[in-house]
């Protein structure tokens, strides 16, 4: 089987069952989110030994999936009241504070008794990996989570919480029709290199080509499935995606070639590594929580 029927039999599979369990939410994007990011932060301390860094591994996917639940605080609070009776459970912010003081001092103790070469670099590593991929896959359940009915009384509370689901969906779909749209027009027309230092592939005319399509697709997926949103947000959203998610890419190109490596693994048939499938959405989805949480839902 050639690599093209590869890449299409697991897209295939894959992409329907990622719309499934976004739109189930709950536990079950949790648990998604949650996987892909011990993947991606295990491919990043990978590609960070190709450079001679041993960063801790363990440390680091424990205090990741942490992370992660940071943005599940609304679901996770309950458990936590009901375990710990009498206890007064802390707000998220305060509970990401308080982790990253704890977890910094203690991949620091750590790194002192390991005995290993360069503990600074071991050290920043580690964190670099937790703050760049799960942190930012983190806020991907923030904006699934995001939609709560409080925020929305004219609407039906089963209807909001699906706004998250459809929100997702439409943040994959631009970032899929901006990389199609880039390769595409730069295979065509391209002439001008966009950054050959870090991906020599890519032009300047497929990047205004990607721009354009996650607007389109953004402002398609407002008119079919995001009612509460306006028109204007629909048009920032997709700006973010064409920009942001441009940029996601080459970042994670100079991170591998910086380490030497074509793909950061072969976890994906046909596709690399979760890193390589989702570099775009890792920096594309911070910045769409912040804009949506101080302007869209935050303001209801």
């Amino acid at each position: 089987m050639n690599n093209l029927a590869i890449r299409s039999l697991t897209a295939l599979i894959g992409i329907p069952l990622i719309i499934w369990l976004t739109m189930l939410g709950g536990w079950f994007f949790f648990s998604l989110i949650a996987l892909l990011s011990a993947i991606g932060l295990h491919e990043f301390y990978m590609l960070a030994r190709h450079r001679g860094s041993i960063p801790q591994l363990a440390m680091g996917l424990v205090m990741g999936f942490c992370v992660n639940g940071i943005f599940f605080h609304r679901k996770v609070k309950p458990l936590i009241a009901e375990m710990l009776t009498g206890v007064s459970v802390l707000s998220a912010q305060s509970m990401f504070v308080y982790g990253v003081i704890f977890f910094v001092a203690l991949i620091l103790v750590v790194e002192l008794f390991r005995g290993r070469p360069s503990p600074s670099l071991n050290a920043g590593t580690t964190l670099l990996g937790v703050f760049y991929v799960s942190l930012f896959f983190g806020t991907l359940i923030g904006i699934r989570e995001m939609f709560n009915p409080l925020a929305f009384p004219e609407a039906s509370a089963e209807h909001v919480y699906d706004w998250g689901g459809y929100m997702v969906i439409v943040v994959f779909a631009s970032i899929w029709m901006c990389d199609s749209a880039a390769y595409f027009v730069g295979l065509g027309l391209g002439r001008n290199k966009l950054l050959p230092r870090v991906s020599p592939g890519k032009t300047r005319e497929g990047a205004v080509g990607g721009f354009l399509a996650a607007v389109i697709c953004f402002v398609l997926g407002k008119s079919l499935f995001l009612p509460f949103m306006s028109m204007g947000s629909a048009v920032v959203c997709g700006l973010i995606v064409g920009s942001i998610g441009q940029i996601g890419d080459m970042v994670e190109s100079l991170l591998k070639r910086d380490s030497n490596v074509k793909d950061s693994s072969a976890i994906i048939p046909g596709h690399g590594g979760v890193l390589d499938r989702f570099d775009s959405l890792l920096m594309v989805s911070p910045v769409l929580f912040l804009y949506l949480q101080f302007f869209v839902v935050g303001l209801k």
